[in-house]
């Protein structure tokens, strides 16, 4: 049964107003945080915090559910609910360190630089998916994009006024922070599990006909320089943003009310609080 809304329902940190509600309801958002992955990975003490502090290739599976669930509780959940899956980040964040194999230095996973260069990763890698699969976004639209996940930053720990806020900034920020990138043994291992992710035997052949094709094609939306540091070309640009719209339609076909109820259910919680008006469209993006 459906719940009733509420006279004064809370819609969250974003709400149904904003690019991020009716955006974060695409099935492209799957590929796109595979790309977020790939791009986080080069970032040498970034990735260093993540292996060093989990088993990564037996527990990726859930760490992907977990930052869907994080990304869908603060897209669509309370503020409240939003609110305690930041505290929650903060505080696992509060507790990790990893030590730099070459200097012996320690440090915090929390040191803002590699909150800052994970987060804009994921946003930027949402926000190129989207748009590069033929999710309508204008420019103003795209900036407004990026200004809204200032919120989600600073959940995670960041200063809201030092992230990225509209497309030219987050295209400085990438300018500035390339130097420090690079392919090192833990991104060829998250390269190595997400081309070939572990899987019982009866599995292996969806794994070769489905998995290998999205991930091939979320590596292949990376920017060139990812190529290069990875060592693995990549088809031409015209030919990925063909395959990525292809993609893009044929995943969009499927009907919403089917998609989202998949578990965690995030959106159908959300519009069972504040009523059927409040569906996702792209056709719904503010101007």
């Amino acid at each position: 049964m459906t719940a009733t809304p509420t006279a004064h329902p809370d819609p969250g940190l974003f709400g149904p107003g904003s690019v991020t509600w009716q955006a974060h309801g695409d099935p492209m958002m799957w590929i796109a945080g595979i790309r977020a992955l790939y791009l986080q990975a080069l970032h040498p003490r970034a990735v260093r915090g993540v292996m060093q502090n989990s088993d990564f290739r037996r527990d990726a599976w859930g760490r992907l559910r977990r930052t869907a669930d994080f990304v869908g509780t603060t897209t669509y959940g309370t503020t409240e609910a939003a609110e305690r899956a930041g505290a929650r980040v903060r505080r696992i964040h509060a507790l990790l360190t990893a030590t730099d194999p070459d200097t012996g230095e320690r440090y915090g996973v929390d040191e803002p630089d590699l909150l800052l260069w994970v987060h804009c990763a994921e946003i930027d890698s949402y926000l190129h998916v989207l748009a590069r699969s033929g999710f309508p976004l204008t420019a103003a639209q795209a900036d407004r994009y990026l200004a809204e996940h200032r919120h989600s930053a600073r959940l995670v720990g960041l200063d809201p006024d030092t992230v990225p806020g509209d497309r030219a900034a987050m295209a400085a920020y990438f300018a500035r922070v390339r130097p420090l990138l690079a392919a090192g043994d833990e991104a060829r291992e998250v390269d190595d599990f997400l081309r070939r992710p572990p899987a019982h035997p009866l599995l292996v052949p969806a794994r070769a006909l489905l998995w290998r094709r999205v991930a091939n094609l979320a590596y292949a939306s990376l920017p060139p320089y990812a190529h290069e540091l990875y060592g693995r070309p990549a088809p031409a640009a015209t030919t990925v943003t063909r395959r990525l719209h292809a993609t893009g339609t044929l995943l969009r076909r499927i009907p919403a009310h089917l998609r989202w109820r998949l578990p965690p259910r995030h959106i159908l919680t959300a519009v069972s609080r504040l009523g059927p008006d409040t569906r996702p469209s792209p056709h719904k993006i503010p101007a």
